[in-house]
């Protein structure tokens, strides 16, 4: 993948190198290991041969190089490694490796377990970006703003009350994402379709015992054809991107030289054209933009890959792939969505000239209102009406045209018009929700961390009875 050009001022969000073959491989060797002393626990292979599976099972122990080619040779992406760890733990040990598994035992249990490691690093950013969106939320709780419907001037907000809606979404994400944990981290390990046949009378007390150690749970059915854990977890991140894909959006436009209201973070020295020196591009919304909509486009891919036919076919390895792309694209999503958070730049001055564009039509319903407790609404919406369509069309000042309107002057006096027709008077609660929005989004956030910490259990297969 071509590295982005951002990519020397965001942070490594650390996700991509949990996919790495290397790290893959020992994912998989984890679980052989876990196989091994399970099934010498249980009694069905002696128990030093548990132990020396179980020690050589890890890939400085073995030659890697003779893997890959094993790989290339064989077109399997299991048994070179297999035949690898056999000859590394040698006589008379050696032929109780993989006993009883199939090759999408140890390699879904094991991508599980590199799943769980991204999952658990995008929550961890998500709580980040939780805690800076709520900063920004708190802060700019007052700073009033047009609020725009369909492109155009609606009523005044603030933009906290903004930053609140995206705060709001993103904390339902992050619930989404701790709901379906413990559906996504289960192992697999029924054998050759998920009858534990080749287990014989222990059956599924391999499994439990398997996923026991690696701190999963066991699959109640160990069908290979059961993907539609995968597609939860792939269709949440898509679900995440497109909120991120709003906000990244909504920060571009308002960037925009003519709005102006607030810029991502520009650090001195970036450079946003060759031959324009004027330039300051939305770099960092721009690359949430594209990677944003790959994710979602990923998303039909993970659904379809639910069409598993029979007991088996390939479908989980076109899953992971995808889900794979779509973990490490999320991640570099959320750091560039913590970086604007953090230091994005708002300009409440020329919120307040955009404010005053239409003349005060932006408060057109306040006045509507107060003057529908005088004459009724219906005949104070005609009244406001002709006035708000008249200074649109003749560019007349909307105020002005108000003032000189007999059905409002004998009704109002020009300080209550002047009240009415100021944006802040016309917020309702937008301050009250950004504040309670960014005290939630901090709760949240923390309630993401201790949940962190809660389930922080390493998947190393250390030596522990079955029961």
């Amino acid at each position: 993948m071509t590295e982005r050009f951002t990519a020397g001022r965001v942070p490594d969000a650390g996700i991509a190198q949990l996919f790495a073959t290397e790290h893959r491989w020992q994912s998989w060797l984890d679980v052989e290991a876990a196989l091994a002393l399970s099934e010498a626990d249980l009694g069905m292979l002696p128990t030093e041969a548990g132990d020396a599976i179980s020690a050589a099972c890890r890939t400085e122990r073995l030659d890697l190089a003779r893997v890959r080619e094993g790989i290339a040779r064989t077109s399997h992406p299991l048994m070179p490694l297999i035949t690898e760890l056999t000859r590394a733990v040698g006589e008379p040990h050696g032929g109780w490796v993989h006993w009883g598994a199939t090759t999408q035992n140890i390699t879904q249990t094991g991508d599980v377990l590199v799943l769980r490691e991204a999952h658990r690093t995008i929550l961890a950013q998500l709580g980040r970006v939780m805690v800076s969106l709520a900063e920004l939320t708190e802060q700019s709780a007052e700073v009033v703003m047009a609020g725009r419907t369909h492109g155009q001037h609606a009523v005044p907000i603030t933009f906290g009350f903004k930053t609140a809606s995206w705060l709001d979404e993103l904390e339902r994400h992050g619930t989404r994402l701790q709901e379906l944990a413990p559906r996504l981290s289960v192992a697999i390990i029924g054998g050759a379709v998920g009858t534990f046949a080749s287990f014989g009378k222990h059956g599924d007390r391999v499994q439990e015992a398997v996923a026991d150690r690696l701190g999963l749970r066991p699959m109640r059915v160990p069908a290979r054809s059961i993907t539609d854990h995968f597609a939860e977890f792939g269709c949440t991140l898509g679900l995440l991107a497109g909120t991120a894909g709003r906000i990244a959006r909504e920060v571009y436009t308002l960037m925009k030289t003519e709005y102006g209201e607030v810029e991502e973070p520009v650090p001195a020295g970036t450079v946003g054209s060759s031959t324009m020196p004027q330039k300051r591009n939305p770099q960092l919304c721009q690359d949430i933009l594209g990677i944003t909509a790959e994710i979602r486009a990923l998303v039909p891919l993970m659904l379809e890959s639910l069409h598993n036919e029979h007991e088996a076919d390939h479908t989980p390895s076109g899953m992971f792939d995808a889900l794979a792309r779509a973990c490490i694209l999320t991640g570099d999503t959320l750091e560039r969505l913590d970086l604007i958070a953090r230091e994005l730049v708002v300009n409440p001055e020329r919120m307040r000239r955009n404010l005053d564009l239409t003349g005060g039509a932006i408060n057109a319903e306040t006045v509507m209102l107060e003057l529908g407790t005088k004459i009724g609404r219906q005949r104070a919406h005609d009244i406001v009406y002709q006035a708000a369509q008249k200074s649109a069309t003749d560019h007349s000042t909307f105020s002005s045209l108000l003032a000189e309107e007999p059905g409002i002057a004998q009704h109002l006096t020009g300080a209550e018009m002047t009240a009415l027709l100021d944006p802040a008077s016309h917020i309702g609660r937008s301050a009250d929700i950004a504040r309670s929005t960014a005290t939630e989004g901090r709760r949240a956030s923390a309630s993401i961390h201790r949940w962190l910490a809660g389930t922080d259990r390493g998947h190393s297969p250390v030596r522990k009875t079955a029961g």
